[in-house]
């Protein structure tokens, strides 16, 4: 469910040159409704998670699956904005506040003992992007042959498989619910008590706050590298390739930061990603792409690409337990998609403005080191929390 859902996020920055010119819009057109998207899943996404004690996970999975299969098909049906900004945006963002990582972490963990939880969430969140190994280059290979239109149309097919995984998921609704965190006084802790404890710590404040340029780079590359590629006269299918490269990297990137957050500060990791994304773009924006560094600038993102997930997530769950993860996970991910709506709304204005992407990578680096460093600050300041048993 998870590989699929944001394999075909990641990978809709490949229709933007064939959509955008049929449909006569323009790039920053196309992304309103990726910052639409992103606004409606960072909305959506902690009220999903307070659902999940009151519905449990099934329900919820169910039914962000049927979303993202309407939002591919009134996408594949557009003949203008609107149509592009419900599906894509309105309804995909919806689906996955329900199908995405942040879901997709809370139910995986449920089953695992505390010292396999890093690992775990490791080996799902690897999982995350390979599904782009399949929706992107699928995609721009029927685009090539046939139409934009029947790409969309693949992806509907791939769609219809997250059905039967999120039922499956969803038995994770038969287990023991866990243990809600309390007061001194023994009382159980409601959600807007335990939201109120979170706003408070120190260290989940930076962390969500910093969570924003983990957004504001990723979405900004999965939008705008596809469109800066054509502009620079390389081959339209370097794009899926990249995309492609992105995916199957993030799954190796996942795996080794879920097991090393198990082992070591899940702050300092964090701080350490954010500074090296921003190095590679610098690299990578400063000179003219060529098919052999855009792979490897592809390889490299990609590994640092989703890391952040098992480490935001696992920390979570060691400072404020299981019960109400979902929803914390969700307060930190609005965040993230603040930032991810700069990216790609900020993105497409720059080029519109510019006629070139130079400002937007230069903001989105600068900003990254500046929250790397903080977030590194805080493994001074804070001590790291206790697993609780």
């Amino acid at each position: 469910m998870l590989s699929l859902s944001m394999g075909m996020r990641q990978s809709l920055g490949i229709f933007v040159p064939p959509l955008t010119h049929d449909l006569g819009i323009s790039v920053s057109d196309f992304t309103i409704a990726i910052s639409v998207q992103n606004l409606a899943w960072g909305m959506l996404q902690p009220i999903a998670g307070a659902l999940v004690p009151r519905v449990g996970f099934r329900p919820l999975l169910l039914t962000g699956s049927l979303l993202f299969l309407l939002g591919l098909v009134l996408m594949a049906c557009a003949h203008g904005l609107p149509l592009v900004i419900l599906g894509a945006g309105v309804c995909i963002g919806a689906a996955l506040a329900a199908t995405g990582s942040s879901m997709a972490m809370a139910v995986s963990v449920r089953p695992v003992s505390v010292a396999q939880r890093s690992l775990v969430l490791g080996l799902v969140s690897s999982f995350g992007s390979l599904g782009a190994m399949i929706a992107a280059p699928l995609g721009q290979q029927i685009m090539q042959h046939w139409h934009w239109r029947i790409g969309t149309l693949s992806f509907v097919v791939l769609a219809v498989v997250m059905v039967p995984a999120a039922w499956f998921a969803g038995r994770v609704d038969r287990l023991p619910r866990p243990a809600a965190p309390r007061a001194s006084n023994g009382l159980e802790l409601t959600a807007r008590q335990v939201l109120g404890k979170a706003l408070r710590n120190g260290p989940f404040v930076i962390m969500a706050l910093a969570y924003f340029v983990c957004g504001m780079q990723l979405v900004f590359l999965t939008t705008h590298l596809p469109t800066y590629l054509d502009i620079c006269g390389m081959d339209p299918m370097l794009s899926a390739k990249a995309l492609a490269m992105i995916g199957g990297f993030n799954a190796l990137g996942s795996l080794f930061f879920g097991w090393a957050g198990g082992r070591w500060n899940k702050q300092a990791l964090l701080g350490i990603i954010y500074i090296l994304r921003s190095g590679t773009l610098i690299w990578y924006f400063h000179h003219l792409p060529t098919p052999e560094t855009t792979l490897v600038f592809a390889a490299i993102m990609g590994f640092l690409w989703l890391g952040v997930v098992p480490l935001v997530s696992g920390w979570i769950a060691e400072t404020f337990g299981l019960r109400w993860q979902a929803m914390l996970i969700g307060v930190a991910f609005c965040s993230h998609q603040l930032g991810s709506f700069m990216g790609a709304m900020g993105g497409g204005y720059v080029y519109d403005m510019l006629h070139n992407y130079d400002l937007a990578w230069q903001i989105g680096a600068s900003i990254g080191l500046a929250a790397g460093l903080v977030q590194l600050g805080t493994v001074a300041l804070w001590p790291r929390p206790r697993v609780p048993a």
